[in-house]
């Protein structure tokens, strides 16, 4: 036999029988096997797989439970916070509207104080200068009574009489009050 004849036998074997998954002298054979995987398979998913994916969900499920029971619990401690905070700054307000009045009172009374001294001052100074007013007024009054007296005399004497100083100090005095 020849070479030639020989790789042509092999083809026209191989076309004969087709490919193996479809030739129906092996399917009881193929569907053994098919059936033996499988059982394997789902022996192996049931005994490692699907129990270590459940151990991973069950541990991720407590893990989140654990989150939340914490997220909970810290939510709790700041509304405890928020409160004593609120509380804390309500006692500083009225702490401190208790101090504004107490300096409140303090200026006050040193107000007052400032007040009632100024007052004397200004009393004593109004006192003082009431007391030169009446000096100058007594001064300016002595005055217009000195020239009064001068300027009558100066009159009488420009007019051709003779000058009483009696009766011209008693003309200006009458004159003068009033």
């Amino acid at each position: 036999m020849s070479t030639t004849e020989t790789v042509a036998g092999a083809a026209g074997e191989a076309s004969q029988k087709g490919m193996p998954q479809l030739n129906f002298a092996t399917w009881p054979n193929q569907v053994f096997w098919l059936l033996v995987a499988l059982v394997i398979l789902y022996i192996v998913m049931t005994k490692i797989a699907m129990p270590r994916i459940a151990s991973v969900l069950a541990e991720r499920k407590g893990k989140i439970t654990g989150d939340l029971a914490a997220a909970e619990e810290l939510k709790s401690k700041a509304k405890a916070a928020e409160k004593a905070y609120n509380l804390a700054l309500e006692q500083a307000r009225v702490e401190a509207a208790k101090i504004i009045v107490a300096t409140k009172a303090e200026i006050q009374k040193d107000l007052n104080a400032a007040m009632a001294d100024a007052d004397a001052q200004i009393a004593a100074k109004a006192a003082e200068s009431e007391k030169r007013i009446a000096e100058i007024r007594a001064g300016a009054e002595q005055a217009v009574g000195e020239v009064a007296r001068d300027t009558a005399g100066a009159l009488v004497a420009a007019l051709g009489g003779t000058a009483d100083d009696a009766a011209i100090a008693a003309a200006v005095a009458v004159r003068l009050k009033g």
